[in-house]
């Protein structure tokens, strides 16, 4: 049972129970009828006018199924040759029943079954029966409307309309008006006494109203008479429009807001309401000012909806094989009691408004086969205790926990220092934070980190706007860094088959990480050293810890009132001041020439001479491979400069004309020509 509150009106699904095939808690489960449900889809349902039978169509294979609610079984039923359009029971129980086929066939079924089945000449979408003359009205893929009567046993003048094609049909039950809702969003109103057209009315356009966006022109979906005056229509673009017989404009219009088709409409009359329906949601809403009442709104589309008579509960047929079945209790501003035979709901009701409402899957725990093998349960596939689900069982929450603590009996010493330690860690959160890796995944976090850097470096260059969220920052990916559960096993075949190189770049993030495990570790230890009195007070420290840290106290006292310490200087060591450091430091900083002329200038520099001379050894420093990319750089730069540098050959002559001049006033010197450019030397 599955309780929802829609407008401060409480709901009680009674068909909502466990999704497991074959598991049944009987004390925690209510099944109002038993088998309540079609192999696969439910179209059609039905409640007899004696009120004892509810009568479903379904497939697949096709068949009718009637419920016995006296009995809260399944009564009988009966398969069929094709699919169900429509039904309808004749008589107040199940004895007369009519189907109209989607293959044209009409088929008559009495108290024992099948009884006569006929043919009409189009196919068929619905029909309605006229009480007074036993006429059955069909309406179909045609502008006629189709007259079967019942007490001839042959068929009468079919009715013209001026439609293409004629969808929904029903006849008024008090003064017996024949309508049927067409195509082109009209209805038209027929007398069956005089077999003429009394009336027409254009729901198309009135069912257009502010804001509404117009697709296509709107057919009739559904069609249903209250009274002797008021008259519902549904359309297949989601409005339900109420009239009064007497105008020909709507009293009121109402949006389902969801563009499909009205597929059921019905009348509360006790409390003035109206119960439409799409394929989506059902809505209750007040038929004077069109104020929402309630609405529900199944898991699965919805097919067709039945109101029990004069009750709070309602039937509805779904594209799944389970029937719901809902209930308002009576009470204030609800929709009525409980029918009477099943006169304990209301009583259950008020019960399980005191409990609380458990979860569906409470009662069951979901493992997988590895889970068994760590259990030793492996022994137990196959049996009643284990169902089989998806990739895995589902098993018995009780049975869990106890095979739980006898596989592993400290599981709960584990569990309580695991919450311990995250209390601390959000108490911590209130300090000043240093960016640190997490405990799980520290690799791809490290990895993370460095890309998100990137990204923000260029943002920050490129001047277009703020780098992209981090996966670290983000709340939805927050256990992947949290959960050892979510650890990436590098060694596994899955990750080595999508990793198949090792880069670099992988290999220094790990030289990385160790640094930094290495440097946590020390500063664990030097924190524990300093500060050995900052323990929680909610973790229990064993006799061996506290010993331990009496004994770190007592050293660090003993530091603190120990006299200075000398230290002896070994023979044939050089003692050397600070001074001396500072300068040996300076000196590695300085480059191998200014070394050099150092050492000449201190007379430190010793040059060996041999037989063969002095021996000079010559070097070139290794560039980094950030010069080397400046300088190639530059290098094409220069290049290209080149290929686009202009032509001086029309200045020949001006400039040998120059250097003539030259040589005539500039005596001593000589010219060259490189590149283009005159160059002058002194000899």
């Amino acid at each position: 049972m599955q309780i929802s509150s829609v407008n401060d009106v409480k709901i009680y699904n009674l068909s909502h129970g466990k999704s497991l095939p074959e598991v049944r808690n009987i004390q925690r489960r209510i099944e109002l009828i038993q088998d309540f449900e079609m192999p696969t889809v439910c179209t059609s349902i039905k409640v007899s006018r004696d009120g004892q039978f509810i009568l479903a169509t379904g497939t697949y294979k096709p068949r009718i199924r009637c419920y016995d609610t006296y009995q809260l079984s399944l009564k009988f039923e009966r398969c069929l040759d094709s699919e169900v359009v429509a039904f309808d029971v004749l008589s107040d129980d199940y004895s007369k029943l009519v189907f109209l086929h989607c293959d044209r066939y009409v088929e008559f079924h009495s108290q024992h079954g099948h009884y006569y089945k006929t043919r009409i000449p189009k196919f068929g979408r619905d029909f309605s029966y006229h009480y007074p003359s036993c006429d059955l009205y069909f309406v179909g893929t045609s502008s006629e409307v189709f007259r079967l009567n019942l007490e001839q046993g042959r068929f009468l003048n079919s009715l013209q309309t001026d439609a293409v094609e004629n969808n929904v049909c029903d006849i008024n039950p008090v003064h017996h008006l024949f309508a049927t809702g067409t195509s082109e969003g009209r209805v038209e109103c027929w007398d069956p006494r005089v077999r003429n057209r009394v009336g027409m009315l254009d729901c198309a356009l009135s069912s257009l109203t502010e804001g509404t966006e117009v697709q296509g022109l709107p057919s009739i979906s559904s069609l249903k008479f209250n009274g002797s005056l008021t008259m519902a229509v549904g359309t297949s673009t989601g409005q339900v429009l109420l009239y009064d017989l007497r105008s020909s404009q709507p009293l009121l219009v109402k949006d389902h807001f969801y563009n499909l088709p009205i597929k059921s409409l019905n009348f509360h009359d006790p409390l003035d309401l109206v119960v439409s329906a799409d394929s989506k949601i059902i809505k209750i809403w007040n038929k004077d000012n069109g104020k929402v009442f309630s609405s529900i709104q199944p898991q699965t589309n919805i097919n067709d909806v039945c109101i029990y008579p004069k009750s709070g509960m309602l039937f509805t047929a779904n594209e799944d094989p389970k029937m719901n079945t809902f209930y308002i209790p009576g009470e204030y501003m609800a929709l009525g009691p409980a029918p009477r035979w099943c006169s304990f709901l209301d009583n259950l009701t008020e019960e399980l408004e005191e409990s609380p409402e458990s979860t569906v899957y409470d009662d069951y725990k979901f493992v997988t086969r590895k889970d068994l093998e760590n259990l030793g349960l492996s022994h137990l596939v196959g049996s009643s205790l284990l169902r089989a689900y998806m990739h895995g069982f589902f098993m018995d929450i009780r049975l869990y926990h106890k095979v739980k603590s006898m596989a592993n009996p400290f599981a709960y010493e584990e569990y309580r220092k695991d919450k311990i330690r995250q209390k601390i860690e959000e108490s911590r959160t209130q300090r000043v934070q240093v960016k640190k890796l997490p405990k799980v995944n520290k690799e791809l976090a490290l990895k993370l980190m460095e890309e998100g850097d990137d990204e923000a470096e260029l943002a920050s260059r490129k001047k277009k706007g703020k780098a992209l969220p981090s996966i670290l920052g983000d709340d939805r990916f927050k256990l992947m860094f949290e959960n050892p559960d979510y650890q990436v096993d590098e060694q596994s075949e899955e990750f080595r088959l999508l990793n198949p190189i090792v880069s670099k770049v992988g290999q220094k993030r790990k030289k990385k990480l160790r640094l930094l495990a290495q440097q946590a570790a020390a500063s664990q230890q030097v924190m524990l050293c300093l500060a050995p009195e900052e323990t929680s007070s909610e973790e229990e420290s064993s006799d061996d810890d506290k010993s331990w840290v009496e004994e770190v106290r007592e050293q660090k006292e003993s530091k603190k009132t120990s006299q200075p310490q000398f230290y002896q200087i070994k023979a044939g060591e050089e003692f050397r001041s600070f001074n001396d450091m500072a300068r040996k430091q300076k000196l590695q900083k300085a480059s191998l020439e200014d070394r050099l002329k150092l050492e000449e200038q201190s007379g430190t520099s010793n040059v060996s001479d041999t037989a063969v001379g002095s021996k000079q050894l010559t070097f070139t420093l290794k560039k980094s491979e950030q010069q080397r990319k400046q300088q190639q750089a530059e290098r094409e730069h220069h290049q290209e400069r080149k290929k686009l540098r202009r032509s001086a050959g029309h200045l020949k002559q001006h400039s040998t004309e120059e250097e003539s001049s030259m040589h005539k006033f500039l005596p001593g010197t000589f010219t060259t020509r490189a590149e283009g450019t005159n160059k002058c030397c002194k000899i």
